[in-house]
Order: structure tokens, then C-alpha cells, then sequence
């Protein structure tokens, strides 16, 4: 048997005996879900962490799919998809489907008809992309309305409120979300640290235990992001996540995530949804630091 041979046999036998041992018992709610899948993305087989990575990135689309539409967006069979439901504790994809439907229900925008509307009509003027963008975003901000728990949202303020200073970083395309947070802290008197990088500065030292460190960071996750993070958990700095994914890099770190899907127009995304989120946070942070200081 070749050695190419051998390896196929041994990724197929390694997904085989995942798949085999699953969870005890299902999750019961989407929040535990999130917390299995966070858990288990990294140890995962080629396939079947294609499959956690595609239902992450797209969990609003599972409670309507199929198992061959959702093998077809994660690139695997669909063998692949019943045997990730398996292994998260599902008896298959029915009962992880119920799942998402029932943590869906009556909440499943309808942007994507209205932008397949609004591009089959063919305009590329500056006027039509205008209202494409203005569509996309206010399906962002209800999505954001409908789907972030505001419990969730507590949590990251008092992480944030109980730091001696909160340190931001965001790079690509999540830097103007970071650099309004920065300017933001800063016209309130909040101690805050903005890790920009100008100069190719490292600036991680300037994390200590008691401090927490605000990310913005979408998928892919910049490597430099991401290694900050971790520099801030092994110090005991506190972590707070604005990302896209259920299964993030941050979700492992143990930081306090907050999860935004941002509609696209074509292959760009605005960031409508993510600088609500921002200011809500700055906002919400303070107040509270005004009214009990």
C-alpha cells in the first residue's frame, strides 16, 4: 500500500473513530453548542473541521439547509456532515437541525432575497451600490438586534469595567472598529492602549494581569491578532472578542465573545454592525464607570 494511500486510510479511520465516540448526550441549548464546538474544533480531522468551520460561519443558514447544501458549502460529502452531528451527540442531522430551528425561530432574515432582487436587476451605479449597502446593513443590525444575548453583553462590560486598563486591537479591516473604541476610551478618561503596530512596535509587554485586552478580529484571523490573545491569557489579562465565528480562535482563549455576522454585497462587507456593537460597549462602559466614580 503506498504511503499516499496509507494517509487517506488514516484520516478516514481517524473521522470514522471521532464520529464514533460522540458527546453523552446532546447539547440542549445553542449557547452549549457553542461551548462544544469551541472546544472541539481544533482537535477535529480535516473534514469534519471544514464542517465546524462552515457551520460557525454560517449558522443561520442550518435551520433551512440541507445535509448536501451543507456538504456542498463545507466542501465535504455529506457523509462527513452526519458524521460531525455524531460526534457534537446528535443521533444525525435532523436532531441538530431541530436545534438551530428552534434557536431560529421567526428570526431568519430575508436579505438574501432582497439582494438577489436588487443585483438581477444588473445596475452597478453608485446609486445602486448605495441602496445594495444600505440593504445590507440593516439586515446586519437586525441580525445583531436579534442575536446578541444580553447577557452576553453584561459580562463583556463588567470584564471591561473591572480592568485597570483595557488594551484594543483589531488590524486589516477591523482597525477603524479599534481605532473608534481607542478614540472613544479616550474622550471618556477610560485607560486605554491601542495596539496598532506603527513601526512594527511590539507593545505586548504592556499587558499585565488585571488588564483585559478587547479584540476585533474576523475570519481570517490575523495571525498577529490572534498571538496577542494569547500573550493576554497566559499573563491573566482578561479577553473580550468581537468576532465572526462560533468556533473562533478567541472561543478557545476563554474570551467573552461577541459573535457579528456582517450581510455582504458581492465579496465586500461594511462594518454597520460591528461599530453599533463598539459604541454600545464604549458607551455602556462609560456610563457605568461615570456613575460610580
Amino acid at each position: 500500500m503506498s504511503e499516499e494511500n496509507g494517509d487517506r486510510r488514516g484520516r478516514r479511520d481517524g473521522e470514522r473513530q471521532d464520529a464514533s465516540n460522540p458527546q453523552a448526550a446532546p447539547p440542549r441549548s445553542f449557547e452549549a453548542f457553542q461551548t462544544r464546538l469551541a472546544g472541539l474544533t481544533d482537535r477535529l480531522p480535516r473534514r469534519l473541521r471544514q464542517c465546524a468551520d462552515y457551520i460557525a460561519a454560517h449558522p443561520d443558514r442550518i435551520p433551512l439547509a440541507t445535509v448536501a447544501e451543507i456538504a456542498r458549502g463545507a466542501g465535504v460529502q455529506p457523509s462527513a456532515v452526519i458524521r460531525f452531528c455524531q460526534l457534537m451527540g446528535f443521533s444525525g442531522f435532523s436532531e441538530m437541525q431541530a436545534l438551530f430551528r428552534e434557536h431560529y425561530a421567526g428570526g431568519w432574515p430575508d436579505y438574501a432575497t432582497r439582494l438577489a432582487n436588487l443585483r438581477a436587476q444588473g445596475e452597478d451605479s453608485p446609486g445602486k451600490l448605495l441602496a445594495e449597502f444600505t440593504e445590507a446593513g440593516r439586515a446586519s443590525l437586525e441580525r445583531l438586534a436579534g442575536h446578541i444575548a444580553s447577557e452576553m453583553l453584561e459580562t463583556a462590560v463588567s470584564a471591561m469595567l473591572e480592568a485597570r486598563v483595557i488594551h484594543i486591537a483589531g488590524m486589516g479591516r477591523a482597525f477603524p472598529v479599534a481605532a473608534y473604541l481607542a478614540y472613544a476610551f479616550d474622550r471618556m478618561g477610560i485607560p486605554s492602549f491601542l495596539h496598532d503596530r506603527v513601526g512594527g512596535l511590539d507593545q505586548r509587554n504592556s499587558l499585565l494581569p488585571g488588564d483585559v485586552l478587547l479584540v476585533i478580529s474576523f475570519s481570517p484571523y490575523a495571525e498577529e491578532t490572534v498571538a496577542l490573545a494569547r500573550h493576554a491569557a497566559a499573563q491573566g489579562a482578561a479577553l473580550v472578542a468581537i468576532t465572526d465565528a462560533i468556533n473562533s480562535p478567541y472561543h478557545a482563549l476563554g474570551a467573552h465573545a461577541l459573535t457579528v455576522k456582517e450581510v455582504d454585497v458581492g465579496a465586500f462587507r461594511s462594518l454597520s454592525a460591528t461599530l453599533i456593537l463598539a459604541i454600545t460597549l464604549a458607551v455602556a462602559v462609560g456610563t457605568r464607570r461615570h456613575e460610580s466614580g
